[in-house]
């Protein structure tokens, strides 16, 4: 987390949280979601605008946590903007020297892989649960194959659960 941000949340301790304003898809976009977006239906249809700023996605990145309840949040200075999220709270890539980086940067170790119903497959982290990029199902299908990842398969409904993460907080 940021200096800053931890410098405002000293200030000003009881600044009121944030919902419905923020989600990530599960190609790893950021979506801002106004007043109108949110009365027309729940993330992630719509999904709202997407963030294009690099310098916003990057203090967003630094400073995206999970609360002990599973909810994940963007700490905002003082305020802790809660995040609706289409499939899990990360999404990883994954690159031909064995690596996997969530959509914040970092460098994950997986430990499992589940599969859904609908063919979406995710990863098991330190950090939490990550759905893996839909370009990289190539590299996935191989790393399985070799056994690098014991696979289950799980209902998409029963992910949160298990996995100890809310997808609308």
């Amino acid at each position: 987390m940021d200096d800053l941000v931890k410098a405002a949340m000293a200030k000003w301790p009881n600044v009121p949280d944030c919902r419905g304003w923020l989600g990530l898809d599960a190609r790893g976009d950021w979506y801002l979601r106004d007043d109108a977006c949110q009365a027309a239906g729940a993330f992630p249809r719509p999904k709202g605008s997407l963030l294009r700023h690099d310098k916003l996605r990057e203090f967003i990145h630094r400073n995206y946590l999970a609360h002990a309840d599973g909810r994940w949040y963007f700490q905002n200075g003082p305020q802790r903007v809660f995040v609706a999220l289409e499939a899990a709270p990360l999404v990883l890539r994954l690159h031909d020297d064995g690596r996997v980086v969530d959509h914040t940067g970092e460098t994950l170790g997986a430990t499992a892989a589940v599969l859904d119903e609908g063919g979406w497959l995710y990863l098991a982290t330190p950090k939490g649960l990550g759905l893996v990029h839909s370009l990289d199902m190539d590299l996935a299908a191989d790393r399985l194959a070799k056994g690098d990842w014991a696979l289950e398969e799980l209902p998409r409904a029963d992910l949160p659960a298990r996995f100890g993460f809310v997808r609308q907080p």
